[in-house]
């Protein structure tokens, strides 16, 4: 017998509130703050409805760490608007959820297979647990300067390698929209015995929007952590951990309880809650035209000259399986500026905040909020900005990603006896910390891995051109902590 079909046009957690604000509660509980009464200029600046509904776990309400009411059947609801066996709502960022991936599947010592260009949350996962990396290292566009999805030969030959491997992690998609054969690499994994990760931080649309990339859960991965703040909706910070059949739902809450707060924000819920449900009733039709803003953006920009705004051209069935249509990322070098420059005219010239400018290339986020009219806006600064600051490309470096050298794992680089060098004496040497430019967030250099030449003259050029450089102990980023 099938499992019953929900009605996603109900919110549990939403409802539940709404009861609870009616009833008018005394509250003689946490938060101190007392439905915003002890704090009136917080009251003021984030509305009353706001604070009257920031409360503590209570019989009417649920408990996130062990949830048999309105959380869990919205958590049903989730699991199947998103086609998964169960869904958790997670209130510390998707970098909880990949961390619950990952503790989830691996214990100290396990190996885990995985593309070097993930986000800082995974490798932060092996810190905590002791799992080793297996890396598989992406291909690199050479003229974009960007790391690519993994090759399914790489992936086989990683799995031929490593047999005690327990776990397959792949991006779907990664930060620019590239997207490898998840598919592929998820039967690839089964038969090895392994389990299949994704990391959809920036995948969320995935599951809703027509023409999209396969999801992971579509894919047959055992766990997928979405980014439902990112293009889903939901307020900055919330999230949703998928799982598949094959994974026992109660450990999965057990790994969650180990780093997850025991006062989950009901506004992170409520808002997860209410978003699933759009996303259930409109998401369609709302992706698509999300889609179609992107292609028009990507003509235009493509107009202007200089810019190449990539998208569905770049697929070769492989390393570029596919790519995110919603994704509208720019390639700035021909113009003379690293993309970071670029970032950092719209802001400060033209009031335009974008997501992201890297050494190459610059990311503006569209989804479900935006609207044509910041578009042409958007389209314009840019023509502007290379008719008013075009300068020669040479001498301009183009790579994104650099292939590591493994000495330790990161566990044992991070915790181990370490001393602070400067940058450029540290050639040759261990990093024990993290370097990256964030966002994207994926490191530059990790824990365990050996320092070299090309990293810092990577890392000075960053530095240079203004990338906000995040991880090593010292802010400024002259010295580096290696293992002693």
């Amino acid at each position: 017998m099938g499992k019953k079909v929900l009605d996603q046009g109900r919110a549990p957690v939403y409802e539940a509130l709404n009861r609870f604000r009616q009833m008018r509660v005394v509250p003689f509980d946490v938060p101190g703050h007392k439905h915003g009464r002890g704090n009136p200029e917080l009251a003021e600046f984030l509305g009353e409805k706001c604070v009257s509904i920031d409360v503590n776990s209570m019989k009417p309400l649920d408990n996130l760490c062990h949830p048999i009411s309105v959380i869990k059947e919205a958590q049903m609801l989730a699991a199947q608007a998103f086609g998964a066996a169960n869904a958790f709502f997670m209130v510390g960022g998707t970098t909880s959820s990949v961390q619950t991936m990952v503790l989830s599947t691996c214990k100290r010592g396990d190996k885990i297979i995985l593309p070097r260009n993930v986000h800082q949350s995974v490798i932060n996962a092996l810190v905590l647990c002791g799992a080793v990396p297996v890396y598989v290292n992406p291909e690199v566009d050479h003229s974009l300067g960007i790391a690519l999805g993994m090759k399914r030969e790489q992936v086989a030959k990683a799995i031929k390698e490593n047999p005690d491997a327990v776990a397959v992690l792949v991006n779907n998609p990664t930060y620019y929209g590239i997207c490898s054969d998840i598919k592929a690499i998820v039967k690839m994994a089964h038969e090895a015995g392994m389990y299949a990760l994704a990391d959809e931080a920036h995948g969320t649309h995935f599951y809703f929007g027509p023409g999209m990339p396969v999801s992971a859960m579509k894919a047959g991965a055992d766990m997928a952590a979405v980014s439902m703040h990112k293009s889903g909706g939901s307020l900055t910070q919330s999230s949703l951990l998928l799982a598949g059949e094959r994974m026992n739902p109660d450990y999965i809450r057990q790994i969650i309880n180990l780093t997850q707060t025991t006062s989950g924000s009901y506004l992170l819920m409520s808002s997860l809650d209410i978003s699933r449900r759009n996303l259930a009733l409109r998401g369609k039709e709302v992706f698509a035209k999300v889609i179609a803003m992107a292609d028009y953006a990507r003509e235009e920009i493509n107009a202007i000259g200089g810019y190449y705004a990539y998208g569905r051209e770049l697929v070769n069935g492989d390393s570029i399986f596919d790519f995110d249509p919603t994704k509208l990322s720019v390639h700035t070098r021909n113009i003379g500026l690293a993309g970071i420059e670029v970032y950092d005219l719209l802001r400060d010239e033209y009031d335009i905040q974008i997501e992201f400018g890297d050494i190459g290339n610059i990311l503006a986020y569209l989804s479900i909020g935006d609207r044509m009219q910041e578009l042409e806006r958007l389209v314009s600064a840019l023509a502007e900005i290379r008719r008013l600051y075009q300068k020669d490309p040479t001498g301009l470096l183009s790579s994104e990603y650099i292939d590591p050298e493994v000495v330790a794992s990161p566990q044992e680089a991070f915790y181990a006896n370490k001393k602070s060098v400067p940058l450029r004496e540290s050639v040759g040497l261990v990093c024990s910390e993290f370097v990256m430019c964030y966002p994207p967030g994926i490191p530059i250099l990790a824990p365990g891995e050996k320092i070299t030449a090309d990293i810092i003259a990577y890392i000075e050029y960053a530095k240079e051109k203004g990338c906000s450089l995040t991880g090593p102990r010292d802010p400024e980023v002259n010295n580096l902590n290696v293992l002693h």
